[in-house]
């Protein structure tokens, strides 16, 4: 539970900047979310670089990023208590109710756009935060079940590029969301622009698609809906993936990091909340196992 005081400062941004107190929003446990009629106040995860968020929301306002990422009510970066805190335009988010309706065309056409966008047209912008985040995520687990020793083995299997420890600045890089999925998209008011500025940066931007591509790699996205997302992509001009020739050829490393990183979330998640797996979590499990005996560096080694 998030303290009084912290929601209480959260009130008085939203009632300054759009007029009302607010109220609390659900959102993924780190972040803290007030909406206040026409505006959201993000409270950022507790430990959040200032300086990071600082240059990624100078960024964000550029004419470049016009109609690609939603633009901020302030580029400013307030404090509430510890917590960095930032103000932007409320939206409609995606439906999570109801998949069919997900926009996955119109999400493929924003990568894209933003992808073909020079990073050097930019402010400055340090590495994309999507790498980084596997280990992390897979650094919360313990050593206490099959699950947790099969997904720790599955990151030991991934080369550099696929761990947060290889080269952010690459051939490959270019200007990367770093955190994308179905989550990071909402109606502002009437078009889809992208939202969440926590990871932009450089990067290779094959990690945008990583987490549809490792859906369907486990069996868990419509072949059907992954292809109209990789040809709406290619259709718009996307370029982290190449439209003639194998996708996989770039998004295998991403995609295997990525379920790493999905099934690390889930077994913690199952693990705080004392229950056993359920069948999608089962499924991302089995996916690390079938990494660590695809990947060269594994083969013959012990998983459990």
């Amino acid at each position: 539970m998030e303290s009084e005081d912290l929601i209480d400062r959260l009130r008085r941004i939203g009632t300054r900047y759009g007029g009302v107190p607010g109220t609390v929003m659900p959102t993924r446990p780190d972040v803290v979310i007030v909406r206040a009629g026409p505006v959201v106040v993000k409270a950022h995860a507790p430990g959040a670089e200032r300086e990071p968020l600082v240059e990624r929301m100078r960024a964000v306002v550029h004419p470049a990023l016009d109609g690609i990422v939603l633009r901020p009510v302030t580029a400013e970066v307030m404090t509430a208590g510890d917590r960095l805190v930032t103000v932007w335009p409320a939206g409609t988010p995606v439906d999570h109710d109801d998949p069919d309706a997900a926009p996955w065309e119109a999400a493929a056409r924003l990568l894209a756009r933003l992808h073909t966008v020079p990073a050097r047209a930019l402010p400055p912008l340090r590495a994309a935060g999507g790498p980084a985040r596997v280990a992390t995520t897979v650094a919360r687990l313990g050593d206490r079940s099959a699950a947790e020793l099969v997904v720790r083995r599955a990151f030991t299997c991934l080369p550099p590029e696929g761990t947060g420890s290889g080269d952010p600045g690459g051939p490959r890089a270019g200007l990367t969301h770093g955190d994308w999925h179905m989550g990071q998209l909402v109606r502002a008011p009437e078009e889809w622009i992208l939202i969440d500025v926590d990871d932009l940066g450089v990067g290779d931007q094959a990690w945008d698609l990583s987490r549809p591509a490792a859906w369907f790699a486990a069996g868990l996205l419509e072949p059907e809906v992954w292809h109209r997302f990789l040809a709406a992509y290619h259709a718009a001009g996307g370029i982290a993936v190449p439209a003639d020739g194998d996708p996989w050829e770039r998004l295998e490393i991403p995609a295997q990091a990525m379920t790493v990183q999905l099934a690390a979330a889930a077994v913690a998640t199952a693990r705080r909340q004392g229950r056993a797996l359920d069948e999608v979590e089962e499924v991302l499990v089995e996916a690390c196992l079938r990494i660590v005996r695809h990947r060269t560096a594994c083969r013959g080694a012990p998983t459990q």
